[in-house]
């Protein structure tokens, strides 16, 4: 039998953690050794058990002991895992400085369960594992797209579109099963509803129409942007985006 990859995460959301711990619970592949929300504890768990994981899971902010201390630290005591750094922020410094203290990837939050399922794999397959690059993640190149169209991150329709192109990208889900597989998807992510999904996509679409950039706008959506005709579905929104992320990653591949 295939050995399981022993996961520790240590991150203060209790939403992240509870859903990790309760996706990988029956994982053929993967299992949550440990979860930890405080920074000090988990890296103190981290140097006194070095061989008791194989993966570190772990936000970069912390209580007592941020994300960046403790990968530091690893390195510091020559412990040698694989590493996955999960951030609210997209930030260039932050990223470079989890470059260069070894960790495999820069994960933005809110992300799929299966996407970091994805990442896990990925790098635990990688033999004489050495880290030469952060991969841009989908997660970032959407975001980037949200903030350009005007979206304010802090709204919880931007985390649900967000989680929704990320959804439709990597399940290869189209735009008729939005409603029936998206929406109630993101819904128990976040302990609500559906409509309530629905309606705060729907709100920050709105916004986005009038503070987003205009040149953006008309590549994406082409004549949909002119005011005086009726703004994309929700439906239309996500595919999109969706859509124009693969052909940007499929012309990058063939490049």
């Amino acid at each position: 039998m295939e050995k399981l990859i022993e996961v520790v995460v240590i991150d203060d959301n209790n939403v992240v953690t509870s859903s990790m711990k309760k996706y990988f619970l029956n994982n053929s592949k993967i299992a949550i050794k440990e979860i930890f929300n405080n920074g000090k504890e988990g890296l103190d768990y981290l140097l006194n058990n070095p061989n008791d994981y194989d993966f570190v899971v772990l936000d970069i902010l912390l209580p007592q002991v941020d994300g960046i201390k403790i990968l530091e630290e690893l390195k510091n005591h020559k412990i040698r895992k694989k590493e996955i750094v999960l951030s609210s922020y997209k930030d260039d410094y932050t990223i470079r400085r989890v470059k260069d203290l070894g960790a495999a990837f820069y994960m933005l939050k809110p992300f799929s369960m299966e996407s970091l399922e994805n990442r896990i794999l990925d790098i635990a397959k990688t033999e004489n594992y050495e880290v030469k690059s952060i991969s841009n993640s989908i997660e970032i190149e959407v975001s980037n797209i949200l903030h350009e169209l005007g979206i304010p991150s802090h709204l919880k329709g931007y985390q649900y579109i967000r989680d929704g192109i990320i959804l439709m990208y990597e399940n290869e889900i189209n735009s008729t099963l939005v409603t029936k597989d998206i929406y109630p998807e993101i819904a128990m992510k976040y302990d609500t509803t559906s409509s309530r999904v629905e309606r705060a996509i729907r709100h920050a679409i709105e916004i986005s129409w009038v503070r987003g950039d205009l040149k953006l706008m008309e590549d994406l959506f082409g004549h949909s942007i002119d005011f005086e005709r009726s703004k994309p579905t929700n439906s239309e929104f996500l595919t999109t985006i969706a859509d124009r992320i693969k052909l940007n990653n499929k012309l990058l591949v063939n490049a």
